[in-house]
């Protein structure tokens, strides 16, 4: 915000989902000057149809408030826009985490890292929002009456409102990063369980099998008809032991 005496010149950023879970971001600058607003877009849109929709009308109190009332009616329309965004990234954050707690997978992560960052992107815009609104409230320029700085507090409570809303969901999203680490080393311990649990019944029937591989020409059960029967059988009642023995210890 600039205050050149004669007028003031405001610029915000403009928020609006795109349809994808994402937001647009666009500058928009409001002058106020002495009977006169003026608004710039950088993209074409009509953000402030309501408005010239309540000032044809005739509606409320708007048209008689002077400029200064329209101003404050544009900005509450550009931070009531924030309310919208933040409500899709709530739902984006919910479906998210379902999840994560149901079966987390690498496209889990890339949502996860995008929101983070959008949620950055967001607060980044908030913040100087909310400094220029402080401003304008407490602020001593001539343009803007004592009656209307009264509405300018509700904005500033609006845009708190809205930041404390996009520092939640950055601590949300942090404990879902977490959650989705901790999924994904449990799982990781499951699979190198399983993976342990068959090396360590291998290890014996391994030992059983080069023990009788051996090229020795005398060795116990060689020349015997059942001797490579007993063999196997030796190596399935080893095997069967050691998973009794998981199972009672609840390893598997």
């Amino acid at each position: 915000m600039e205050d050149y005496g004669d007028y003031l010149y405001v610029a915000v950023r403009m928020l609006a989902p795109d349809g994808d879970g994402e937001f647009q971001s666009e500058q928009v600058s409001l002058l106020l000057g002495n009977g006169y607003v003026v608004s710039f877009q950088e993209q074409p849109g009509d953000l402030f149809w309501r408005i010239r929709e309540r000032l044809r009308a005739g509606a409320g109190r708007l048209r008689g408030e002077g400029a200064d009332g329209l101003f404050h009616a544009l900005l509450d329309a550009i931070v009531d826009g924030y309310f919208t965004v933040i409500e899709e990234f709530g739902e984006r954050i919910e479906a998210v985490e379902d999840e994560v707690v149901a079966e987390p997978n690498r496209k889990t992560l890339q949502a996860i890292y995008a929101l983070k960052r959008s949620l950055v992107a967001l607060r980044r815009s908030v913040w100087p929002l909310r400094d220029v609104v402080a401003e304008l409230e407490r602020g001593e320029s001539p343009l803007i009456r004592e009656p209307t700085r009264v509405y300018f507090r509700d904005i500033y409570d609006h845009t708190i409102e809205v930041a404390e809303t996009v520092e939640t969901y950055r601590e949300v999203m942090t404990g879902t990063l977490d959650v989705y680490l901790s999924s994904q080393s449990s799982k990781m311990n499951e699979i190198m369980k399983v993976l342990t649990v068959i090396a360590t019944i291998f290890i014996p029937l391994t030992f059983i099998a080069g023990v009788y591989g051996m090229n020795f020409a005398h060795m116990p059960g060689i020349g015997h008809p059942l001797g490579y029967a007993a063999a196997l059988a030796s190596m399935a009642v080893v095997a069967g032991l050691m998973l009794l023995y998981f199972r009672k210890e609840e390893w598997i």
